[in-house]
């Protein structure tokens, strides 16, 4: 066995494949550590046999130097579940390895630590039986002392400058710095690619106040810094950035603190193109009037490395920040706005049409169809690994954060390590009105991290697995207010690998049948009912399926049963055909209980143990949109959901009273961050 960190080996053909004979007890093979994000860490542990599922994997970290170690959450278990595509064909048909994978939460970023994971199992371990390993968190990015600093400024600025100083950004950055008097308009068009750039790894841009507009129709007018009419960009007003930087030194453009910078792409179709950019930092610029804002990556074409997106404003815009090329690694996109082009007054589904839910009510709103336009698709949408989305507001698109649905995992199943969608944090997000979904891990593998993150007024499912590929992905600590239509999670095309602990969810969690998921546990959440449908309607291929420790309201408006859990017989532990589930439908907690065995430790609730909750109004129209401020959603003193979690560790280790508190908020705590920081 060996301990793997390099990005070129395969997920197949290894060492543990000559060990493919039927068996209980489990045989160890290669151990992965993932790229680090700033505060989370992943691990794959691959192995062999363990046919009967009782093989366990025990995880202990501690900073470096420390003597303490404190216990992580075990591994997570995969074992040969079938991802597939039922509506979409041929776009998955993946079978998950045997392995484990996981993560350690909530670390400092910059910071080396020890882990330990010990494996056990009661039929026995063949193979090395403990990894111990060392692994550093990723320093938040910043620009780098030492490098060239350079000056940019609007076309039409005639006040004093400092040096260098540059009219546009493409004259700074590329070699275009003279003043080009010999040339004329009908002259200069031919030679806008011409100039290599000018910037270095380390070296700085620093824009000026103002308004960058470049009259893009005009030819001729590309990166000639002589001329004083406007312009920076070719015709299709897009800035193409080709020069690379490195981790350490990333080459940066930011506002230089003046006053407030505008790039205003003049309704084009993409104002920035960072596909070749690798380490490239953009900081306070506010960005306008262009379909996508970022192009940075398109799948079996190219992409970028590295990039870095802080206090930005993105306004008016139908895509913020978008690559789905396998390679795209490490983006860290935090304490950004975004406000999409949807209508801010009206929370709408993205598609009306009679196989939507509540179709009968959608199609008596006057002009319901344009308001479901797609005029703004979703803020940010990445692929690859080591992505950390973190601290950003979105308001008005059709989705909020996502993990690219892609497809299947480039070369699958012979995967390679720099192409693979893990080790993905999206955490301290505040999302408000999408047409459908507020954060997607759809397409994603292992170890996606979507925690602490707010979602208010999502017309369909909030969170989403369309599909994932074996996971874990987690849900944890997430709030949800008015999902109307089909509730607070997503499954769709079979995915298997979801983990939701501590959520707060004013919403049915709900898929309904025909969604079915495999491999997917649910602890201490709060779920209160506020549609017409099951309060807790699972769908599952695996009977090791699970959900208990959690809190349920069930709401009066509805029609159907409140809990339901289909599945395969009980005496089959999982069935991927297309008929497996057996449907089982349930009135009370009590016989959802004793039917199935699940929620032996859950409990019954209402909006009243929250500080300040009104459930939405089931008799008000569908499209209202709720405000945040109406709404607090801790627990008050003396709630039923005080002390009737399961301890979790690494996930509610601080914990006060006799066990942890059931939801997203532990009893005392203050309401977390949502959206951006206090710039520093």
């Amino acid at each position: 066995m060996k301990i793997i960190t390099r990005t070129w080996l395969l997920v197949v053909g290894l060492s543990i494949s000559q060990f493919a004979i039927s068996q209980d007890n489990v045989t160890a093979g290669d151990f992965f550590i993932e790229t680090p994000t700033l505060e989370n860490l992943g691990f794959e542990w691959l192995i062999n046999g363990d046919e009967n599922r009782n093989a366990s994997v025990a995880v202990a970290y501690r900073e470096k130097g420390s003597r303490t170690w404190r216990e992580g959450l075990p591994l997570f278990r995969l074992q040969n579940e079938e991802v597939t595509s039922i509506v979409f064909s041929g776009a998955f048909n993946a079978i998950v390895p045997n392995m484990f994978a996981g993560s350690i939460f909530d670390l400092q970023p910059d910071t080396l630590y020890e882990a330990r994971f010990t494996l056990s199992d009661p039929d026995g371990v063949n193979g090395q039986s403990v990894q111990t390993v060392e692994v550093k968190t990723r320093a938040e990015p910043m620009p780098a002392e030492g490098g060239h600093v350079y000056h940019v400024y609007p076309f039409d600025y005639e006040g004093p400058r400092q040096e260098p100083a540059f009219k546009g950004l493409l004259s700074a950055y590329f070699m275009s710095s003279a003043d080009y008097a010999e040339f004329t308009p009908t002259e200069g068009g031919d030679w806008y690619n011409a100039f290599p750039p000018r910037v270095q790894p380390g070296d700085i841009i620093l824009i000026h106040a103002g308004v960058y507009k470049d009259q893009r129709f005009r030819y001729g007018h590309e990166l000639l810094s002589g001329w004083t009419e406007c312009c920076n960009t070719t015709g299709d007003g897009t800035y193409y950035l080709t020069a690379k930087g490195t981790a350490e030194k990333p080459i940066v453009i930011k506002a230089a603190g003046d006053g407030e910078v505008v790039f205003d792409g003049d309704g084009n179709n993409n104002l920035f193109n960072v596909m070749a950019a690798d380490y490239h930092y953009f900081e306070g610029l506010t960005i306008r009037n262009t379909f996508i804002a970022f192009e940075a990556g398109l799948k079996r074409i190219a992409g970028a490395k590295g990039l870095t997106f802080k206090y930005n404003t993105f306004e008016d815009i139908g895509i913020g920040i978008h690559t789905d090329w396998g390679g795209s690694k490490d983006f860290y996109i935090a304490d950004n706005s975004f406000t999409g082009r949807n209508s801010p007054d009206y929370l709408v589904p993205w598609s009306v049409s009679p196989n939507r839910p509540n179709w009968e009510y959608w199609s008596r709103i006057p002009n319901i169809i344009e308001l479901s336009d797609n005029k703004s698709q979703f803020a940010v949408k990445v692929y690859g690994s080591g992505h950390v989305i973190a601290y950003n507001s979105v308001y008005n698109f059709h989705d909020g954060i996502d993990h690219a649905t892609y497809g299947e995992p480039d070369d699958w199943p012979n995967t390679p390590r720099d192409k693979m969608p893990v080790s993905i944090d999206i955490y301290n997000n505040d999302i408000f009105n999408v047409h459908d979904n507020c954060i997607e891990a759809d397409g994603a593998m292992y170890n996606i991290r979507v925690m602490r993150n707010r979602c208010f007024n999502s017309a369909l499912q909030a969170y989403s697995l369309q599909p994932l590929v074996g996971g874990p992905a987690y849900f944890i600590r997430n709030i949800t207010y008015n999902s109307p239509a089909s509730g607070s999670m997503k499954f769709s095309q079979r995915p298997s690998g979801g983990i939701y602990y501590h959520n707060t969810w004013f919403s049915n969690a709900s898929p309904g049948t025909g969604n079915e998921a495999s491999n997917i546990h649910l602890r201490n959440n709060l779920i209160l009912g506020q549609y017409d449908a099951a309060v807790m309607g699972f769908s599952t291929l695996t009977n090791y399926s699970s959900s208990d420790y959690n809190g349920y309201f069930v709401n009066a408006n509805r029609s159907t049963a409140p809990f339901m859990w289909y599945s395969p017989p009980f005496e089959v532990e999982k069935d991927f055909s297309q008929d497996a589930v057996i449907a089982r439908e349930f009135d009370s907690l009590e016989a959802f209980t004793a039917a199935t065995g699940q929620e032996s430790n859950s409990i019954l609730i209402d909006a009243s143990i929250f500080q300040n909750v009104s459930m939405p109004d089931p008799n008000a129209p569908l499209t209202t949109i709720y405000p945040l401020e109406d709404v607090d959603y801790r627990l008050r003193r003396g709630s039923v959901a005080i002390d009737k979690g399961q301890v979790l560790p690494n996930v509610n280790d601080d914990f006060s009273g006799q066990a942890p508190d059931l939801g997203a908020i532990e009893f005392g705590d203050a309401i977390p961050h949502f959206g951006p920081r206090p710039r520093q």
